[in-house]
């Protein structure tokens, strides 16, 4: 039986709880037979400052380093408002994945017909969604230096951000998304802002460039950030891969995820390079939503975007594809069978909890693995 060795850190607000659901699934899989989980967990975030005075401790960060996946819950929240910059909640997040080099972040979208009507938009407009879109995570304007805020000699103050991108950068995430485009219905949208920034124009030359190079037989097309932010509202079914930096795929992602209805729904993947030896990569894996403070401890947060995080560990980190898939139908079932957490109920309508929901799922997968 395989062995893997995953590193939970489930961070502030919902994390524990939405973590605590994964080792449910983790559980019936161990006993399965599936593959053996050896599961550590740490701290990180908010957690992690009050007890460290840091955001991620060097000890978690080799725990990281020699895991085979980490699976993240979500850091932040008001408590943590005035601490120093540098230790600031998401501080962690950022070391893990510059630490481990975690340049290509996986954000699905997708709408099950079950929750069409969760969304804002029309149904005919979202329902049958099936995007993903491949975000640049370790350079551009969230790493570039300088990175400061100084004082004039007049008085006033000077904040400064750097957008800062290499060809290598931009064709290693546009590699991924080519490659992954390859594996769906072939399509690949890039975006940035070449008309008002040189970064811009650098990003959709070098993509042009690795797409005639490497990728002829995947059709693709250029669309300015903001152009695409609006047609994500208006059809987002016309899009397939959509490769983008790491500001603006912050942006779009999050755009994408309230199409489907709610953040509580959407897994992610963080992808760093691949091992020439080993054929592994480090990867990290966290659902979109963040740490929702307001419901902490109320049993009332989804599970489902972190269970989901957890399947796509199975399938980009461990090769476990039928177990990634029993996952995800699990999922799907179970909301077909008209099961809602808070977040995605109808007025009116019943909402299970936290734990309900996660039982629910595994439930589910117990009769689908019969």
């Amino acid at each position: 039986m395989a062995s893997f060795n995953v590193l939970m850190l489930p961070g502030d607000g919902i994390g524990p709880e939405v973590m605590a659901e994964v080792g449910k699934v983790v559980d019936f899989l161990d006993k399965q037979g599936v593959a053996r989980f050896e599961t550590e967990t740490d701290l990180v975030g908010g957690a992690c400052y009050d007890a460290h005075k840091v955001s991620i401790t060097d000890a978690a960060m080799a725990r990281a380093q020699a895991a085979d996946a980490v699976l993240f819950g979500a850091v932040g929240g008001p408590k943590w408002d005035a601490v120093p910059y540098d230790a600031r909640p998401e501080a962690g997040l950022l070391r893990l994945r510059k630490d481990l080099g975690l340049f290509a972040n996986l954000r699905p979208a997708i709408c099950y017909p079950a929750l069409a009507d969760a969304s804002s938009l029309k149904r005919e407009v979202v329902e049958g969604l099936d995007i993903v879109i491949v975000r640049e995570l370790t350079g551009g304007v969230y790493f570039g230096e300088p990175k400061e805020i100084v004082t004039l000699e007049n008085g006033e103050k000077r904040g400064v951000d750097t957008q800062v991108y290499t060809t290598h950068e931009i064709e290693r995430i546009g590699r991924v998304a080519f490659e992954l485009a390859r594996k769906r219905r072939n399509k690949v949208t890039s975006s940035e802002k070449r008309n008002v920034m040189k970064s811009g124009v650098l990003w959709n030359q070098v993509t042009s460039a690795l797409h005639k190079a490497e990728f002829g037989d995947v059709e693709l097309e250029h669309q300015l950030a903001d152009a695409l932010a609006m047609q994500l509202v208006r059809w987002p079914k016309q899009f397939d891969v959509i490769v983008t930096d790491n500001l603006f795929g912050d942006i779009l992602s999050d755009i994408a995820a309230m199409l489907t209805g709610s953040l509580g729904m959407l897994p992610s993947a963080s992808l760093g390079a691949e091992d020439p030896a080993t054929g592994k990569r480090k990867a990290l894996y966290e659902p979109v939503h963040g740490s929702a403070p307001d419901i902490a401890g109320k049993g009332l947060a989804n599970p489902i975007a972190m269970i989901g995080s957890f399947a796509m560990s199975l399938r980009y980190s461990f090769g476990l594809l039928e177990a990634a898939d029993l996952v995800e139908t699990a999922i799907a079932n179970v909301l077909a069978q008209g099961l809602r957490t808070k977040d995605i109920a109808a007025a009116g309508q019943n909402a299970v909890g936290t734990g309900e929901m996660g039982a629910a799922i595994v439930k589910e997968m117990q009769a689908l693995a019969r």
